[in-house]
């Protein structure tokens, strides 16, 4: 047994020098091998890999997975008209040069959020200050964005830092500024809204009096048919009286009479103030005469 401890010992001894020479890449893990603190090799690839025992070499792990970095309170930014706009944003970033990283900031993350804060801020206020709130807030947004993010690419890339997105989720204005606005928009809207309505009324009105001249013209259109029709329908009628009555005039013109009287004593009380030898009781006096020759009393036209 007294034996056996000291193997068993110098067994353990090997194993933790063994098990301090070796280690593992995990995926989400960028490794920095030091040798006496200086950078000997850096390891992004997953796997197990061997190292001198400490102190010779030591190892420093790296997250290099995509990270985001979000405002806590929106960013106070100022237009090109001198308004104050809330911009909450959000980044994606990750380490691309470890050991660039690594000198800038250490193994510290927070370092390097905090670094990357102060470019992002500076880079929404130079996009941000030259525009006006209308092309922030709607036409230029996505121009805004590429322009931060170009920005703050070129500012990281020497820290080791790789900048994949930035993103503008909200802009709000100011709340002293809000009141006045929504007044101006407001009264923007109205202006708009009565220039509607009166292009609305003045395409009414012309549409009325296109409509009232259709119309007029329509009508005298049917009147002048309708008269023409009437005309050749008299025409017809007179030409058919004229073949009927030709056949016999002296017919024609006692039928004719006979109409004469009717309306002439067609209502109680008329009174007609002419010769009794007139043309216009030929007829009549002849019709009388005949009556006179027979023996027979004349008898009154009926009324």
């Amino acid at each position: 047994m007294q034996r056996m401890f000291p193997a068993l010992v110098g067994l353990l001894i090997v194993l933790a020098v063994l098990s301090s020479c070796m280690f593992v890449v995990r995926e989400r893990d960028a490794v920095l091998v030091f040798a006496l603190g200086e950078v000997r090799k850096t390891i992004v690839e997953p796997g197990l890999y061997f190292k001198l025992p400490p102190p010779f070499e030591t190892v420093t792990r790296l997250d290099k997975r995509l990270q985001t970095i979000e405002t806590n309170d929106p960013e106070r930014i100022q237009t090109a008209e001198k308004k104050n706009l809330l911009i909450d944003s959000f980044v994606k970033w990750r380490i691309d040069d470890p050991r660039l990283f690594y000198v800038t900031f250490g193994s510290n993350d927070r370092a390097a959020v905090e670094r990357l804060q102060a470019q992002i801020r500076d880079a929404l206020n130079a996009s941000v200050n030259v525009r006006t709130v209308k092309a922030v807030v709607s036409t230029e947004r996505d121009t805004i964005m590429r322009e931060i993010l170009s920005n703050v690419q070129g500012r990281a890339r020497p820290l080791g830092v790789e900048i994949v997105d930035v993103r503008l989720r909200r802009i709000e204005f100011a709340p002293e500024i809000s009141e006045s606005v929504y007044r101006r928009m407001e009264a923007e809207r109205k202006q708009e809204a009565n220039r509607l309505r009166a292009s609305g009324a003045a395409d009414g009105e012309r549409i009325r009096a296109q409509a009232d001249r259709q119309r007029q013209e329509m009508l005298a259109e049917a009147y002048a048919q309708a008269q023409a029709i009437m005309g050749e329908g008299e025409g017809v009628a007179a030409r058919i009286y004229a073949e009927a009555y030709g056949k016999n005039p002296q017919f024609y013109d006692f039928y004719r009479s006979l109409e004469a009287y009717r309306s002439a004593f067609g209502g109680q009380g008329d009174t007609l103030v002419i010769s009794p030898k007139s043309d216009f009781f030929k007829f009549w006096n002849e019709a009388q005469g005949g009556q006179a020759a027979s023996g027979r009393e004349p008898q009154p036209m009926p009324q």
